[in-house]
């Protein structure tokens, strides 16, 4: 039976379980998302294929299940999809791998209960613009993931010809940018380049994605880019204040890239488009307003627009620069109301690393210079609690975070069917987690390969305590990473057009 909320639920007597050679792992909890609910349930996995054989939607004693049978009751904690995060940077093949890299990123990853990322085309060299220089990604991402990776492609002027073959290829979307990028080997889109893009992906199944941020026609911030720069060209205050750099990427960076966005939508209308971490209240009205039109947009924010206030950042804290910019608390308020709403479907870490020395911090030798900072929030790993510790004071459920960070990302990127979810048939991938436990974020808790994040010495509330991927445990709080090392899988197989 296929619930409203799209997940199937099946309730089996043990009299119909399969053989006993295939009942080798059972995980139950009296508290499970499934099926768009909280509920007790027992899951089967196959020890061959990964993927889950039964749900049944109680907990079932080990005692119906043969000798020999791996058997695990977390009761009472939560068994949760892993999360999807569909927005990361991992920064690999090139120098900037000392940034980040599979085998780190991907280790972190698992350490927040997230069993597959996306990674985005762009700070590894070469980008992921061409079939070419996927292969170069696939060839460094090789038996260094421990979890599932699937990889975005670059739109950047003149690639028009490398975007079907990137499709045939197994990406699982495209990203531009509509503002200067920080990294001159991924050149920002002109409206031309747009439209080309549009035409030329109007009938593949896949996503084009938008860092909706561009300078209006009258900006004291000519020139800004992306990530680091130079000092705008009125400066409202101190370079080494959060406010002064606020101040120079206003909403209307974001409200006027949308607006661009939706009028070229006509040139691709059965063209799925996304912004990718929206930040300014603003521009909600905007995606309301198209949706409304029969425009195919989604959007996406991030953990740290959630959860983090412009207000409370002080002064040289460089750590918390990105781009587009933490807002103000009131503002953090509305995104969440779109959240609920689901104007916003999707919450993404957007990890963004580099090395210390090129956030500009005072405690290591820089001036705290937000102009200079690379922009750019390291969170993979910590986001599902750090959603929980924000979203219950909103009075945010386990399921919601869920929907969220699994189904939601995983329908993102064309993955429903195999992720995203507790289903029949689609891989066991499983985050067990503690939504009770407290812990305070030291250098331990970040897995990444840089340990440079606004978190650290935060206290969150839930914490991971296992992550299984396709049926194998690969983490665990008590006992770490599993021995044999990472076994995450190169998501390749060509995105196909939904049923």
């Amino acid at each position: 039976m296929i619930t409203p909320g799209g997940f199937a639920r099946l309730d089996l007597s043990i009299y119909e379980l399969t053989t006993p050679q295939e009942l080798s792992t059972v995980l139950c909890s009296s508290r499970a998302v499934v099926s768009g609910t909280l509920t007790p349930a027992t899951i089967l996995i196959s020890p061959t294929t990964g993927k889950i054989l039964r749900i049944h939607t109680s907990v079932l004693p080990r005692s119906s299940f043969p000798s020999g049978t791996q058997y695990h009751d977390y009761s009472p904690l939560v068994i949760m999809p892993g999360l999807v995060d569909a927005h990361v940077h991992l920064n690999e093949p090139g120098w900037r791998t000392e940034w980040e890299g599979f085998e780190t990123g991907t280790k972190a990853a698992a350490f927040g209960g997230v069993t597959t990322v996306i990674d985005m085309p762009l700070n590894a060299i070469p980008p992921t613009t061409t079939v070419e220089n996927l292969e170069l990604k696939k060839q460094a991402a090789e038996g260094q993931c421990w979890v599932d990776v699937g990889f975005y492609g670059g739109v950047i002027p003149g690639n028009q010809d490398h975007l079907i073959p990137l499709v045939e290829a197994g990406v699982r979307g495209f990203k531009c940018f509509l503002i200067d990028s920080g990294v001159e080997e991924f050149p920002c889109v002109s409206a031309e380049d747009v439209s080309i893009a549009m035409k030329t992906l109007s009938k593949s199944p896949t996503t084009l994605m938008f860092h909706a941020e561009m300078l209006p026609p009258l900006s004291l911030s000519l020139g800004d880019s992306v990530l680091h720069s130079d000092p705008p060209l009125a400066p409202a205050g101190p370079l080494e204040s959060y406010s002064t750099f606020l101040a120079s990427r206003p909403p209307a960076f974001e409200t006027y890239a949308i607006e661009e966005i939706l009028s070229l939508a006509h040139v691709a209308p059965e063209l799925q488009l996304h912004i990718v971490h929206l930040s300014a209240a603003e521009g909600i009205p905007l995606v309301r307003k198209a949706r409304e039109c029969g425009i195919k947009l989604t959007a996406e924010t991030c953990f740290h627009y959630l959860t983090l206030a412009a207000e409370e950042i002080e002064d040289g804290d460089t750590r918390h620069k990105c781009c587009p910019p933490i807002r103000e608390g009131t503002n953090r308020e509305f995104l969440w109301d779109a959240l609920k709403e689901g104007l916003v479907e999707t919450v993404v870490s957007d990890h963004s690393p580099c090395t210390p020395d090129l956030k500009m911090l005072k405690d290591n030798g820089g001036d705290g210079d937000f102009f200079k900072a690379w922009g750019g929030i390291s969170t993979v790993g910590l986001g599902l609690s750090i959603l929980w510790t924000e979203g219950q004071k909103r009075d945010v459920s386990l399921v919601q975070c869920a929907e969220w960070t699994s189904y939601k990302t995983a329908k993102q990127v064309g993955l429903l069917g195999k992720k995203g979810a507790l289903e029949v048939g689609w891989d066991a991938d499983i985050c067990v987690f503690d939504p009770e436990a407290e812990f305070t974020v030291t250098t331990n808790d970040m897995k990444f390969k840089n340990k440079v994040t606004p978190y650290e010495n935060k206290t969150l509330k839930g914490k991971v305590v296992e992550t299984w991927l396709r049926g194998n445990k690969i983490y665990s709080a008590s006992e770490g990473f599993q021995k044999s090392g990472p076994s995450g899988a190169l998501l390749l197989e060509k995105r196909r057009f939904p049923n």
